[in-house]
């Protein structure tokens, strides 16, 4: 075994110590003696690997959905990148919660920006295609930081059950104004310049 399979393996050993602990109790209440003892790794070795508690959470949630999301084709499966993310916040509300419970709201939105927003710029750029056209890279920060920033707030409320929608409404609501807003949006803004 190389030392990158190695490596890869016992940063799922602790990922998975992780999500485990996480089901019974808070974030900030999770020490790194606590994963380093369930996974037979020393602290040293958490150390190598993570820069802390909350390195590892990004880890695990670039790991198992965001690198994910990335690969998706957007110009055909947009509302299937969408959808898994959806079903990936489902499956693992425990995480979200208790990271929100840990960090509060605007953290966890800072937590995920800078991986969800590269998804919503693939988004726009994929629109751009599509009409051929290019905007200005200031707009497009704006409007990526904006769509970013209302998807994000939207995923936290539906994970803290703060919404009465289904989930399926939710995707459906969400790729409406997807579909419809960024391509009027683009074209206004290209009109105008």
């Amino acid at each position: 075994m190389t030392n990158e399979e190695i490596s890869l393996r016992t940063k799922q050993k602790l990922s998975l110590a992780l999500k485990e602990v996480m089901e019974k109790k808070p974030l900030s209440k999770i020490t790194i003696t606590e994963l380093i003892s369930e996974c037979g790794v020393n602290r040293k070795t958490f150390y190598y690997h993570f820069r802390n508690i909350y390195d590892l959470l990004r880890w695990t949630v670039d790991r198992e959905a965001i690198n994910i999301v990335k690969n998706f084709d957007f110009i055909s499966d947009a509302e299937s990148a969408l959808r898994f993310v959806m079903d990936y916040t489902e499956q693992n509300k425990h995480i979200i919660n208790c990271a929100l419970d840990s960090m509060g709201r605007d953290e966890l939105k800072h937590f995920f920006y800078t991986d969800l927003v590269s998804v919503v710029y693939k988004i726009i750029d994929c629109v751009e295609q599509d009409l051929g056209i290019k905007s200005e890279s200031e707009f497009k920060d704006f409007l990526a930081g904006f769509y970013t920033e209302a998807v994000a707030g939207i995923m936290i409320d539906w994970s803290r059950n703060r919404t009465t929608q289904d989930k399926e409404t939710i995707l459906r609501n969400i790729m409406t104004v997807f579909q419809i807003s960024i391509p009027a949006v683009l074209k206004s803004q290209n009109a105008a310049v």
